[in-house]
């Protein structure tokens, strides 16, 4: 029997507070072999978060069957206000599954999708926002500017070029030489050597952005995880082309552009905390941003294909065309 009314049925409706959330998913089954120095990584990523966002972004973790110690940790960032929304899976269901499925809950017009080991620094939230702000038919935004990513998975951008709805050229830009090495040297791939070597360079007005980026974080507009992003679950651990899949291929498919800030405002950590990394945040905490501001059953067998046979073939025409005009000489 009930008694009386549920007094939240007569409250208002609810405001929304914020306008961008960021949504990590942390994997880490132990402390030991390649995990020894992750959790560190993911303290600091976690502290760089905070210390760089402004008052209108707020932080998901999700804890995707991590280890006892690491749980503990997320609890206690949640009972301390440090975070504001924290789910758990007691297994791990795989990176995308547990990204996306957080990502759809979002209510924020922007969502941000980051990997436990990415190092933010002051201002990265305000420069990504306002590229989609200022450049037409921005579909995603990197903080990491990476200077050989304008080839993957920007057949939309590249559209967008050849149709002269924004301005392209090769700029040299020696500011981003060393954060560049960094993200490279992360990867274990070859260092660069030559600082004036070109970057692909989007402007639009008296706004720039570098064509393309890595997917290591990336801030998408919240409507596009309800568009191109397959509805079937990954059922993939890690890799197999799942983040091309349900992160890369949808912001190509949707018709908009995937650039990265002009400048670096990112850096991808890998699993080991460097003395560099932690004068990063040093410098972070001195310049603290942070005040204002379906029921369906799956076999796993089966994912829908977006890569249409059209889709394929103009993408190659796009690629063709654009290497005919826009080569870095």
């Amino acid at each position: 029997m009930r008694v009386g009314m549920n007094p939240q049925k007569q409250g208002k409706r609810i405001e929304l507070k914020s306008n961008h959330r960021i949504v990590i998913v942390a994997y880490i089954p132990s402390l030991e072999g390649y995990y020894a120095n992750v959790f560190e990584v993911f303290k600091l990523c976690v502290a760089s978060a905070n210390a760089t966002k402004n008052s209108a972004c707020e932080l998901t973790l999700v804890n995707n069957g991590s280890c006892k110690e690491v749980t503990d940790y997320i609890n206690t960032l949640y009972e301390s206000n440090e975070v504001n929304c924290v789910i758990h899976h007691k297994e791990n269901i795989g990176k995308m599954d547990a990204m996306i499925g957080a990502a759809r809950m979002a209510r924020e017009a922007f969502v941000t999708l980051s990997d436990i080991d990415i190092l933010f620094t002051t201002g990265w939230q305000e420069e990504v926002e306002a590229l989609f702000h200022t450049i037409p038919n921005v579909g995603s935004v990197s903080p990491i500017s990476v200077r050989a990513a304008h080839s993957y998975a920007t057949f939309s951008s590249l559209s967008k070029i050849i149709l002269k709805k924004v301005k392209f050229n090769y700029e040299v830009i020696k500011e981003n030489f060393e954060s560049h090495n960094r993200f490279l040297e992360s990867i274990n791939w070859e260092k660069e050597e030559d600082e004036n070597l070109k970057w692909p360079v989007v402007s639009y007005g008296n706004k720039k952005a570098i064509l393309g980026s890595s997917h290591q974080i990336l801030t998408i507009k919240r409507e596009l995880l309800f568009s191109y992003v397959p509805i079937e679950p990954s059922l993939t651990l890690v890799g197999n082309l799942s983040e091309y899949r349900y992160i890369d291929l949808p912001i190509d498919l949707s018709n908009k552009m995937r650039l990265a800030t002009y400048t670096n405002f990112a850096y991808h950590m890998g699993n080991t905390v460097e003395d560099w990394m932690l004068k990063v945040q040093k410098e972070n905490m001195v310049t603290n941003t942070n005040t204002e501001s379906i029921d369906r059953h799956y076999s796993g067998t089966e994912i829908k294909n977006y890569e249409t046979v059209y889709y394929k073939i103009k993408k190659r025409i796009v690629k063709k065309i654009f290497k005919l005009f826009y080569s870095n000489k």
